[in-house]
C-alpha cells in the first residue's frame, strides 16, 4: 500500500477545508501548494496577512485561487482562530503552521470554543514501509508519556478510527511488550493482557486486540512460526500500540531512518483531526498527513 493512494481516496469524497494556524511559513505553504495542485482541499490561511503573502510568494503559491482565503489574525490568536473556524463548521481540519504545538493544543482543549471531547488525545502515524504490503499504524509517539490501561484503550479507539478511514475495517491491534507472556513485574504485559480481555468483552470495538506481543511476533509471520505463538494478531498487526512514548518514538524514528518508510500522522481524539507536522517533515509528508486528516474528518 502506498500513502499516495490516500490522495485518490480524498479526491473521491467531498472537498473539505483546512484551517492553517499561523500560515506564514514557506514549508507549510509548499505543502498547501501541493494539495491545491492535487485538488484535495480548500484552505483558510490564518495569521498576519502581510507575512502570509510574502511567504506565499517565496513558496510559489498563488493566492488568487478560489480554494484559498486568508483570515487575518495575530500570532498570539492564530491557533484560537483556526480552532474556532473548525468549531463553527467553517473548516474541517486544523493544521499547525509556524507556531508551537503547545499553543495549538491549548486552543484545541479550550472549554469555551475548543474541540475537546473528554477523550484522550493521541498521535497516530501511518507508515508505508518498504517491503510490506500493508500500512503499519503506530501509536502513541507524541502525546501520552506513560498511559494507564484505560488511556491505552482510548488510544486504541483513536487509532481504529484512523485505520477505518483508510479502509482497514477491522484492524488487528498488537499491544506491544518485551515478551509474549504476562509477567506481573512488567506492567506493559499486564496492560496488554487487560486490553485483549477488554476487546473480547466488547469494551473496545471494531478491532481485534491481542497482547502482550513482542515487536517481531507482531509483524513477522516467520517469528510467529519460530516461537510457536498462537494469536489472531501475531504476524498480521495493522496497529502497533506502544506501552510508552519512548518505545513509540524510537520505533517511529527507526521506521523512517533505518527502513526508509514514508509517514503520515495526525492527532486523533478531538472533534476534528489535527495535523501537527514538524519542520523536518518534507512537503510530501505534510501532504500525506493532510490527506489522512481529511479522510479521518469524513468519518467523524
Amino acid at each position: 500500500m502506498k500513502l499516495s493512494s490516500l490522495l485518490q481516496q480524498v479526491k473521491e469524497g467531498s472537498k473539505r477545508t483546512v484551517a492553517v494556524a499561523q500560515a506564514a511559513d514557506i514549508e507549510v505553504l509548499k505543502s498547501v501548494k501541493l494539495a491545491l495542485h492535487e485538488s484535495v482541499a480548500h484552505f483558510i490561511l490564518v495569521g498576519d496577512e502581510k507575512g502570509i503573502v510574502e511567504a506565499a510568494q517565496d513558496a510559489g503559491l498563488s493566492l488568487e485561487s478560489d480554494s484559498v482565503s486568508i483570515a487575518s489574525s495575530s500570532y498570539e490568536t492564530s491557533a484560537e482562530t483556526a480552532v474556532q473556524l473548525v468549531s463553527k463548521g467553517e473548516a474541517d481540519v486544523v493544521m499547525k503552521g509556524n507556531i508551537d504545538t503547545k499553543t495549538v493544543l491549548k486552543a484545541v482543549l479550550n472549554k469555551e470554543y475548543g474541540l475537546r471531547t473528554g477523550n484522550v488525545l493521541s498521535h497516530v502515524a501511518v507508515f508505508e514501509v518498504p517491503g510490506r504490503d500493508r500500512f503499519t499504524l503506530l501509536t502513541d509517539s507524541g502525546m501520552n508519556i506513560e498511559p494507564t490501561v484505560e488511556e491505552k484503550a482510548q488510544i486504541i479507539r483513536n487509532s481504529v478510527r484512523v485505520a477505518k478511514s483508510i479502509g482497514i475495517e477491522e484492524p488487528k491491534v498488537a499491544a506491544l511488550a518485551a515478551v509474549e507472556v504476562v509477567n506481573p513485574t512488567m506492567q506493559a504485559t499486564v496492560d496488554a493482557a487487560s486490553l485483549a480481555v477488554m476487546q473480547r468483552r466488547g469494551q473496545i470495538t471494531d478491532c481485534i486486540v491481542d497482547g502482550p506481543l513482542a515487536f517481531d511476533v507482531a509483524v513477522s509471520e516467520e517469528a510467529v512460526a519460530h516461537k510457536g505463538v498462537v494469536s489472531p494478531v501475531a504476524g498480521q498487526a495493522d496497529i502497533l500500540l506502544a506501552p510508552t512514548i519512548e518505545v513509540a518514538n524510537a520505533l517511529y524514528k527507526s521506521f523512517v531512518y533505518f527502513a526508509g518508510a514514508n509517514v503520515a500522522g495526525l492527532i486523533s481524539g478531538a472533534k476534528a483531526p489535527i495535523v501537527l507536522t514538524s519542520r523536518a517533515d518534507s512537503a510530501e509528508s505534510k501532504l500525506y498527513s493532510l490527506a489522512l486528516a481529511l479522510l479521518t474528518s469524513e468519518r467523524d
